[in-house]
């Protein structure tokens, strides 16, 4: 059986790197409370980036992809 369109691995991203992905695709920092950041878009979206890991753990990846409704593909193609 042949597997069609399957999803790439999770990326391991620091922090930095994934808000730097985001700032340059419409999200803005809205707040900070501590060690975790709060981006948002114009259209409402919004997440909340833990600053104080040093490579954001996968799960938690996924849970802020989720989110803001981008899939690994997107966020792959954004860093």
């Amino acid at each position: 059986m042949r597997r069609v369109g399957s999803m790439p691995k999770t990326p391991r991203v620091t922090p930095r790197k994934l808000i730097a992905a985001l700032k340059k695709n419409g999200f803005i920092v809205d707040r900070q409370r501590g060690s975790h950041l709060v981006l948002r878009s114009l259209d409402g979206r919004q997440t909340v980036i833990p600053m104080h890991a040093q490579d954001i753990p996968i799960g938690t990846l996924r849970g802020i992809l989720r989110d803001i409704d981008l899939t690994i593909v997107d966020l792959i193609e954004m860093l």
